[in-house]
């Protein structure tokens, strides 16, 4: 018996956009819904099962960061916002609204068919450790080594600490609140609040590369923390 196709819902008051997403994602294997506004996506998700939101922040009336907040935390379907280049704002205030990812318009369809892939096997497996009363959890594996959230030190299988730069304990809190995601550079620097940087050098991949040798058992071969050829890392442990 072939498994259920997931279902994504395109919520764009564009309609070259719907209709090119919705015959990309067609042809890749996933049963597409259409909403132009904030108005037809509750209409569709009052009486269809969805798995995952493409949707648009910049819609007339009411838009898609409004739309998203009136969504959580009642429902937790799976939301990937697509934003105007350079909206970083919008970006921020989304992730921190319960957003999954977002991807900057015009949007290139191989990372969003990754992204949505991505998202669909976060929410599918769960979260990383279990929580209690809402609570996030206080550690993190990788690999044989854990790190505590709270204490900001990485351990070693014995209990030794393992000497980290403030830069590096934040990359690895990153990859820890966003397990089984994809995340490219901008977005690990971003969320990792590191101003500093020049968005054209390849400090990140400087830095991971230190992690590794670090966290892996063999870091030319990492299994932690993976290359995800033309889109950035995953942590997957």
């Amino acid at each position: 018996m072939s498994e259920k196709p997931s279902t994504v819902l395109v919520c764009d008051d564009e309609r070259d956009v719907r209709e090119m997403l919705q015959e990309y994602l067609t042809r890749r294997g996933f049963s597409v819904l259409l909403a132009e506004s904030a108005a037809a996506l509750r209409d569709v998700i009052a009486r269809e099962q969805v798995d995952l939101i493409l949707l648009d922040i910049n819609m007339p009336g009411e838009d898609g960061l409004s739309l998203l907040r009136s969504l959580r935390p009642e429902n937790d379907v799976a939301v990937v916002m697509l934003t105007a280049a350079g909206e970083t704002i919008d970006r921020i205030l989304g992730l921190e609204m319960g957003a999954d990812d977002y991807l900057a318009k015009p949007v290139d369809l191989r990372e969003l068919e990754a992204r949505v892939k991505a998202v669909l096997r976060r929410k599918s497996s769960g979260p990383a450790e279990p929580r209690r009363n809402g609570a996030t959890p206080k550690t993190a594996p990788f690999g044989a080594y854990t790190l505590n959230l709270e204490a900001a030190k990485l351990y070693d299988a014995e209990g030794d600490e393992v000497p980290l730069t403030a830069m590096e304990f934040s990359l690895l809190k990153v990859f820890a609140e966003n397990r089984a995601r994809v995340l490219n550079r901008d977005q690990l620097l971003e969320q990792a609040h590191d101003r500093s940087w020049d968005p054209f050098d390849r400090s990140i991949d400087i830095r991971i590369s230190r992690l590794r040798r670090k966290i892996e058992a063999n870091p030319q071969k990492p299994e932690i923390i993976r290359t995800v050829r033309g889109l950035g890392y995953i942590y997957d442990p």
